[in-house]
């Protein structure tokens, strides 16, 4: 009997290695909302906006970057877009008014399309064998939760040691170093005969006269939503509502002194458990159908949000929701992008994958802009929350009439 091959393949390695990085560095932004608006006198409304730009960008772009690596390969959409990502940090540290800060964050946006999910989660699909693929997929996500869980504490670290500004040229730097795992990033095209003789338009044209693929669409954005919001406004959610550090306590024990210390902490634990909740849904979604388990999801997220929200926000609480929330945080990605390589096939699974993300990144702008604008207006997030309360149990219910059925290419 042949021995089964290792799920760890040197593509799974360096996958995991590029998202980790351009991970860390973008979970880390929302811990730059308070000093780069009090530096400026900002409204909290123009930051956030600068931030709801760059996620929007990164939706935009991720087609764009996965029909790039399907037509030129993966390795220079890869480069393109660690290119990209390291001119909007270094044109933002020099940003002194908030539209120039908006405009180069769609560079930022687009550089995290080019080293994220689109581009890297179909590279590993292809070099995974069936067998492996849902949990390769899981592990190459979970690799971005693996980021966040230093990404904003590294950066509040580092903005006690120096300036915003020479943080962001740091994490330039830092992302450039990830084009060293490219010799690593080689992929076989695992598609059957029949995929590969089917052009681009003939897949996007059969996938968006699915009704399927509109579902998934549609309930893929209060992911964005939910977790744009989270990233982007969190840490200072935390800052300013939350109780006092009690003298002497856990938290004090372990060095969490201040409220704005406990924020960035939140964001590193949201992360820690989403290691293990993505890794569990990656683990489900080989055995149990993927619509169901993603229906669960965002019904678990639903009940999670509008608990922690309807309870006095104390350090207690702040640990409780990470957790909670972690565990469902990035775990729809594996079994949603897992799912459109299961009913459309993997030829062009970085794309049909990339048109999916930009609905997440639709819910993500509007996650990071309405919760600036809405704090501007009513001084509270308080409306921000119940709406992704709301659509969290939309995606719900419309992941139910998904048919989870391989689609036969003509």
């Amino acid at each position: 009997m042949a021995k089964p091959a290792s799920i760890f393949t040197p593509v799974l390695i360096a996958g995991c290695s590029i998202m980790l990085i351009s991970f860390a560095i973008r979970a880390s932004f929302g811990v730059f909302q308070i000093p780069i608006a009090e530096e400026f006198g900002w409204l909290r409304s123009e930051f956030s906006l600068a931030i709801a730009i760059q996620n929007l960008a990164w939706g935009i772009g991720q087609p764009i970057f996965g029909a790039f690596a399907e037509k030129m390969g993966d390795r220079k959409a890869i480069i393109l877009g660690a290119l990209t990502y390291a001119a909007g940090l270094v044109l933002s540290s020099f940003a002194v008014t908030p539209e120039a800060h908006q405009l180069y964050e769609i560079l930022v946006g687009f550089g995290i399309a080019g080293t994220g999910f689109g581009v890297i989660l179909a590279v590993v699909g292809r070099a995974s064998s069936d067998e492996n693929r849902s949990m390769s997929l899981a592990i190459a996500t979970a690799s971005g939760s693996a980021g966040q869980v230093f990404g904003a504490p590294v950066a509040e670290y580092l903005l006690g040691l120096m300036n915003w500004q020479m943080v962001f040229l740091v994490f330039a730097a830092t992302i450039l170093a990830t084009l060293a795992f490219l010799p690593l990033m080689r992929a076989p095209a695992r598609a059957s005969k029949a995929e590969l003789e089917e052009s681009m338009g003939a897949i996007l044209g059969k996938a968006f006269r699915d009704p399927s693929y509109t579902l998934i669409f549609l309930g893929f954005f209060s992911c964005g939503y939910q977790l744009g919001f989270l990233t982007a406004h969190l840490p200072a959610f935390v800052t300013e509502l939350c109780g006092p550090i009690s003298p002497g306590g856990f938290l004090h024990g372990m060095g969490v002194t201040s409220t704005s210390a406990l924020g960035a902490i939140a964001i590193s634990l949201i992360g820690v458990a989403n290691i293990a909740g993505t890794l569990t849904a990656g683990w489900l979604g080989k055995r149990y159908t993927k619509k169901y388990l993603l229906a669960g999801i965002y019904l678990g997220r639903t009940i999670v949000a509008a608990a922690f929200i309807m309870n006095p926000i104390t350090p207690a609480t702040v640990l409780l929701f990470s957790v909670s929330m972690g565990a469902l945080w990035l775990a729809t990605v594996p079994l949603t992008s897992g799912l459109i390589a299961h009913i459309y096939g993997l030829r062009y699974m970085g794309t049909l994958y990339g048109i999916v993300f930009f609905s997440h990144q639709l819910g993500s702008f509007l996650g990071v802009w309405l919760g600036g604008r809405l704090y501007d207006v009513y001084g509270d997030y308080t409306l921000v929350w119940w709406i992704g309360v709301g659509i969290g149990a939309f995606s719900a219910i419309v992941h139910l009439p998904v048919r989870e059925q391989k689609m036969s290419p003509a």
